[in-house]
């Protein structure tokens, strides 16, 4: 093969592998699943990747299999943003050489289930991905079709259910902040309509009593950054706490500001943690200790499954955990008075 022919020849994975020094069955893996490598081989196929401008080539593989090579994500319409799990469901796709659309859903849960019966019967895409849940009588149903993947994440509310309410980071805050040496905590809880505010609720309460610290109470709060300056300002004097875990990071910066009124300092009275690690929690002051929830992985998995039921192929085990606590400025040690063994 001379240069000029070379040139011209559209690159395969055959090429992506021999220039990472992987074999083909791990790029192919790479295209499924947009990762699942360590980050060195990461690095060497996505460098090959972009080196040598390989794109699947989705004509052949329509002409070749009659597929269309195009996927839907079918999202709700209502006040659930889901801009970063749909940007983690993208990408996989992406990465696997799909074409994604998104499409949303208007109405309740039938209007959405009908939605998705059309998209998945319209011949337009491979597969379709509804980041919402549909009616239960037709769920058993949409199981045996293997281009139709439901998340199990959200319940009919849109309140995340699953592992998105998985409150062990609250266990995990608590060690390390009584490690530190607190021992008096205060729980600023969620809408107890949601699973994720149940459980952290549960898990604090739980953890408190395991580790043998004080609780001085739990404030039932509403996700918002009112609840959490008024768990505060209700606290009689004598009844502060070294630490507060909030039940987010709106809640958690109500909780700053609440403790600045009273004259107490974050962190040098009071340490406090939130959830969520939106944006501006980095930009406070303090910058706000938080638990970080990988959205992009939970799309990125539920697109994965997609995929690998389109080929037909296992799909990948994932057990990486979705959440990372990120400490900041908001936690330190507990003033020395309120240290164990100090006299108060």
């Amino acid at each position: 093969m001379d240069g000029a022919e070379k040139a011209r020849r559209r690159p395969t994975i055959t090429d992506v592998a021999r220039l990472a020094g992987v074999s083909p069955q791990t790029v192919s893996r790479y295209l499924r699943f947009g990762g699942g490598l360590k980050p060195a081989t990461l690095h060497r196929v996505e460098g090959a990747i972009r080196e040598l401008d390989y794109r699947p080539n989705l004509v052949a593989r329509s002409m070749r299999t009659r597929k269309t090579g195009r996927l839907a994500i079918l999202m709700p319409a209502m006040a659930f943003n889901p801009s970063r799990i749909l940007a983690g469901a993208s990408a996989t796709a992406h990465a696997a050489g799909y074409f994604v659309d998104s499409v949303g859903a208007a109405g309740g849960i039938r209007a959405r289930t009908e939605r998705l019966l059309d998209l998945a019967d319209s011949g337009q895409f491979e597969g379709v991905l509804s980041l919402a849940p549909v009616l239960p009588s037709t769920r058993n149903g949409l199981r045996q079709r293997a281009n139709v993947v439901i998340s199990a994440d959200f319940d009919d509310g849109m309140r995340g259910i699953g592992e998105l309410a998985d409150a062990t980071p609250v266990v995990h805050l608590i060690e390390h902040l009584a490690a530190l040496g607190h021992s008096r905590f205060l729980h600023v809880a969620g809408d107890s309509r949601f699973a994720s505010a149940q459980a952290r609720r549960q898990s604090y309460l739980d953890t408190v009593e395991r580790l043998g610290l004080e609780s001085v109470g739990v404030f039932d709060g509403d996700w918002s950054g009112e609840s959490g300056m008024e768990a505060i300002r209700s606290l009689p004097t004598r009844a502060r706490p070294t630490a507060v875990i909030a039940a987010n990071d709106l809640v958690a910066a109500g909780v700053v500001r609440g403790a600045r009124e009273r004259g107490w300092d974050v962190p040098g009275d009071i340490s406090v943690t939130g959830w969520d690690n939106v944006g501006v929690g980095q930009f406070m002051t303090p910058s706000l200790t938080t638990v970080d929830v990988d959205l992009e992985r939970l799309g990125g998995r539920a697109m994965a499954e997609l995929i690998a039921g389109l080929r037909n192929t296992p799909p990948e085990t994932d057990k990486e955990s979705l959440f990372r606590i990120v400490w900041r400025e908001s936690t330190a040690e507990p003033p020395p008075a309120e240290r164990p063994g100090r006299r108060r």
